[in-house]
């Protein structure tokens, strides 16, 4: 007999493997879907993100572009983005007996919100710009680089800020809701997923203890449906379904719509997709980009003549070639004067498309 009874054996819980020390997923055994994207060095530690006064929305200014850009977006792997509601699937003419839904419009077709597409944009924009991050939370707000917390003075806003908004300022584009071409969806099984646990992973922090940098997924040829034993269906986009939006924009300098049409994936040096919705660690929510048209006012004249008619000049309306130049003027202008070109090269070979990479398999 003995007062220190043999201990019962702990539960076997599964767990995320580590990730490797450098960030770099190739030269592990047992990768993970995901690289972490660095801050600018030139910036950090003693130079902060440049911040300015916004262009402000009282008037047009003639020397700023103007305009909206027609969108195709097309599903290369399975898509979800979630409404967050579970409902049985008999309510949405489907024979499983829970689904987790995404939005669908009265015609049958489904729609990607126009936030879920800021969200993923935005995200791109701020990691190949200098500028902060948009939102912390507050467990690791100590972790976070000072210069890189959120933009809080309207006054002084990072080039990120400018254009997607900050703190008490709506910024510079408007991003409308994505409507799906196809009637109808797909059902698909969507693993459980575990949650980021940054506490147990070195690579997720520098040598000073700060956050390394900003995580993003890469896109794989396909996504994982089965094989796993937990998780739930969702409603889904399946591949090659195409939606269509727009993006509303106005007194933007040359250089900030080309970074934003970089981040479309409209710089043939950098083919890149967007990843957008839940399941990215299984390869869910690549999606591609084709900009159809733009219609775009530059100078004062053109505003004089669209807002003193009902109908809009036919001028204003770019497609083919002539698209495709302005397009091109405008990200050469961007890679002279706004994107990182370190960070520009890192998220593209994370988010490069078309890939051969392979899904990760097993629990993640």
């Amino acid at each position: 007999m003995t007062n220190n009874p043999r201990p019962k054996p702990r539960r076997s819980t599964p767990q995320p493997s580590s990730p490797v020390s450098d960030n770099n997923p190739a030269e592990t055994g047992e990768s993970k879907p995901y690289k972490l994207i660095s801050f600018p060095k030139e910036s950090f530690p003693n130079e902060r993100p440049t911040k300015n006064p916004p262009a402000g929305h009282h008037q047009y200014f003639g020397d700023r572009l103007h305009g909206t850009l027609f969108l195709t977006l097309k599903v290369q792997t399975t898509l979800h983005v979630s409404t967050g509601v579970v409902v049985m699937g008999s309510d949405i003419g489907s024979r499983v007996p829970l689904i987790k839904t995404m939005v669908q419009n009265i015609d049958q077709k489904l729609s990607i919100q126009g936030s879920s597409l800021k969200g993923c944009i935005r995200s791109a924009y701020e990691a190949i710009t200098n500028s902060t991050l948009a939102v912390i939370t507050s467990r690791y707000r100590d972790k976070i680089p000072q210069e890189r917390l959120p933009c809080k003075n309207k006054q002084e806003l990072c080039p990120a800020s400018q254009v997607f908004g900050a703190l008490d300022w709506q910024g510079l584009i408007e991003f409308s809701d994505a409507k799906c071409e196809n009637t109808g969806f797909a059902t698909g099984f969507m693993p459980s997923l575990y949650r980021p646990r940054p506490d147990q992973r070195g690579a997720y922090f520098d040598a000073r203890g700060n956050v390394a940098g900003r995580k993003f997924y890469y896109h794989t040829i396909r996504a994982i449906d089965k094989g796993q034993n937990q998780g739930i269906t969702v409603q889904q986009a399946a591949k090659e379904y195409t939606f269509k939006t727009q993006i509303q924009f106005k007194n933007l300098t040359p250089a900030e719509l080309g970074t934003l049409l970089i981040v479309l994936g409209q710089d043939p040096k950098y083919p890149i997709a967007l990843k957008v919705g839940g399941g990215k660690p299984i390869g869910m929510g690549t999606m591609t980009v084709e900009v159809t048209a733009a219609r775009v006012l530059q100078n004062k004249g053109d505003l004089r003549d669209r807002y003193s008619s009902y109908k809009p000049p036919e001028s204003d309306s770019m497609t083919g070639t002539k698209l495709q130049q302005f397009m091109q003027k405008n990200i050469q202008a961007a890679h002279s004067s706004l994107v990182q070109a370190t960070q520009l090269q890192q998220l593209a070979e994370v988010l490069k498309y078309p890939t051969e990479r392979q899904p990760k398999e097993g629990m993640y």
